[in-house]
């Protein structure tokens, strides 16, 4: 018996030590972090599982070990201090780029002889190139963009697959074994790929220079002329045809890299901007570097799903017409950033350049509720059953009804409708694409289908306002009840709009026909429905001034059925001003002035 018991406990102590943390690696990044702080935080805690939580933090499959940091754009400023990296034995991916790092390469990353990938491009590094020769594993160097000097060190690496050491400070001439590599690993730096002692002596030189540099400098004049021309009429035309090619591409709804929807002219010093309280550890290059799948054209922009390398799925719009300059577009930004709301979709970082305007935000797998409603409806088709269409229909005026509190009662969507209202983790609706109207050009209207879904005074105005905001709330609540489009056609081609037809169906008392079949077949909610239909048609009156501010829809959608009393204090703690407001809701607030 004593046998078997003492045999349980070593498979037993076997199996703690094979699922056991890393805890000396562990420690050593907690010693990094707390000697650099980023600026940015980070969800490391001693007590939650390093190789399962801590963003940016890959273990290996046994976790024994850490293997991989990627920490890139989390606004670490200073020098990388000594035996805290250099401690994790194991690692074999190091990338700390796009941060504000400075001083001399840390020597005693030399000890990490598992290295095999090392990103550190776009910091202030300064003094000579490590000794890359003792890592026998390197397959990826990237440092440029920093202050490197001196030579570049002649070192025999075999499994250096891609190097880039461009825009540094290095001198003298490229080793011979480096020279596979192409001249833009070198670029912005006083190297040479070869001496030309190394080629001819000082007699061949003098015996030939005559008549060489004759003819070479009549071929190399006319090449480097046609090739100046050739150039100039590329560029030209590609900046005509970028955009049409992206919109093509796009129209067809396949894939295509991101990296197509920066421009490369771009401004290396501009950098993705997060959020206080984004975990997200990546910064412009892997988004750049991420799978993208193109999710729509939209009012503003074209959105994409980006997946990037640590398997963290985000959304990216690129959006166009944006009509204020930086500062405008920064500070608007933060406005919006700043609400945090488990009804509205959390802005989590942006992008700005001259050529290109980015937004970031989560990704929701369940789709929006446009692709709900209207989706192709197969056997695996999930209808919507009447609470869940409540439970949309109240997170959705929930959020909204915060936005319009937000900025002393300045703040509007702009742009409510079906597609840009999601499902949260407690399946009630969450509202996305906040604020992004004001700074947009105002001859970016919707068209089609999103028309349907303008206030009657936005045709005239072009100019959004929390009240316009309600119409179209209102005629998201149509959408919920009639299971049909804002605008839509009917078998004979006819073009209905959903909210005439509403009214027209109503006026002849059909009240019954206004209903999706779906909900039909759902017992006992007519009088239900009868309310919510009430609450609609008061969103979508056509004086301004006549319809409910979106803290009153709030309460009255509660009042229809008492799904979640346990959330009910998230609605009664909106702002008092929008009911101060009232009166004066049609008024548009103050528009953004550009600097440009």
């Amino acid at each position: 018996m004593s046998y078997y018991i003492f045999l349980f406990s070593l498979y037993f102590i076997a199996f703690l030590l094979c699922n056991a943390e890393p805890l000396e690696d562990k420690k050593a990044l907690l010693d990094f972090v707390t000697k650099l702080p980023p600026s940015r935080p980070l969800n490391w805690d001693f007590n939650s599982s390093v190789c399962s939580n801590w963003n940016g933090v890959t273990c290996s499959l046994d976790e024994s070990r850490i293997v991989a940091i990627r920490l890139p754009g989390l606004g670490f400023n200073g020098t990388i201090p000594l035996n805290t990296i250099s401690r994790i034995k194991g690692l074999q991916k190091l990338s700390l780029r796009s941060n504000f790092i400075t001083g001399y390469f840390p020597s005693d990353f030399l000890n990490l002889r598992n290295l095999s990938f090392l990103y550190l491009q776009f910091n202030d590094f300064i003094g000579p190139l490590p000794d890359f020769g003792v890592w026998n594993n390197l397959s990826v160097v990237d440092l440029s963009n920093n202050r490197f000097s001196g030579e570049i060190p002649d070192v025999s690496l075999p499994l250096l697959e891609q190097l880039n050491l461009s825009n540094n400070n290095l001198q003298g001439v490229v080793p011979v074994s480096l020279r596979r590599f192409p001249n833009s690993a070198f670029v912005g730096n006083n190297v040479s790929l070869a001496s030309c002692s190394t080629h001819c002596s000082k007699s061949e030189k003098h015996g030939r220079v005559g008549g060489t540099l004759v003819l070479g400098s009549i071929v190399v004049g006319g090449f480097l002329c046609l090739a100046a021309f050739i150039v100039f009429i590329y560029v030209l035309c590609s900046k005509r045809k970028d955009g049409d090619v992206f919109d093509a591409k796009l129209e067809k709804g396949g894939k295509m890299s991101p990296e197509k929807v920066v421009s490369r002219n771009q401004d290396a010093n501009n950098k993705l901007f997060f959020f206080e309280g984004c975990n997200y550890a990546f910064d412009l290059e892997d988004l750049l570097r991420a799978s993208a799948e193109v999710l729509g054209k939209g009012t503003f922009g074209a959105a994409y799903k980006a997946v990037l390398e640590d398997a963290t799925t985000v959304v990216v719009k690129r959006l166009k017409e944006v009509a204020v300059g930086k500062k405008d577009f920064e500070q608007h930004m933060d406005v919006v950033g700043s609400l945090k709301h488990e009804n509205v979709v959390e802005l989590k970082a942006y992008y700005y350049s001259k050529d290109e305007k980015l937004v970031v935000y989560e990704y929701y797998n369940q789709g929006s509720i446009s692709a709900l409603l209207h989706g192709k409806r197969g056997e695996e088709k999930v209808a919507l059953d009447w609470n869940s269409r409540i439970k949309i229909a109240l997170g959705a005026a929930r959020g909204l009804a915060r936005i319009h509190s937000e900025n002393g009662g300045k703040l509007i969507h702009g742009n409510i409708k079906s597609s840009n209202i999601f499902l949260n983790a407690k399946q009630y609706g969450c509202v996305s694409d906040l604020g992004l109207a004001t700074i947009m050009s105002s001859v970016c209207q919707p068209v089609s289908q999103a028309a349907g879904y303008r206030a009657p005074e936005v045709t005239d105005t072009r100019k959004a306002t929390r009240a316009s905001d309600v119409y179209s709330f209102g005629v998201v609540l149509l959408e919920l009840l009639t299971g049909k489009s804002p605008i839509h056609t009917t078998r004979g081609d006819e073009i209905v709009h959903l909210v005439r037809w509403v009214h027209s169906v109503v006026r002849e008392e059909w009240t019954a026909e206004v209903f999706d079949l779906e909900l039909m077949r759902c017992p006992n909610i007519e009088e239900e429905m009868v309310e919510m239909l009430q609450i609609a048609m008061s969103c979508v009156v056509r004086m301004h001034d006549q319809r409910p501010t979106m803290s009153e829809i709030v309460k009255m959608i509660e009042n229809v059925k008492q799904i979640d009393a346990e959330n009910r204090p998230s609605s009664e703690n909106q702002v008092e001003s929008e009911t101060q407001h009232k009166s004066s809701q049609g008024d548009s607030p103050p528009p953004i002035k550009g600097d440009e």
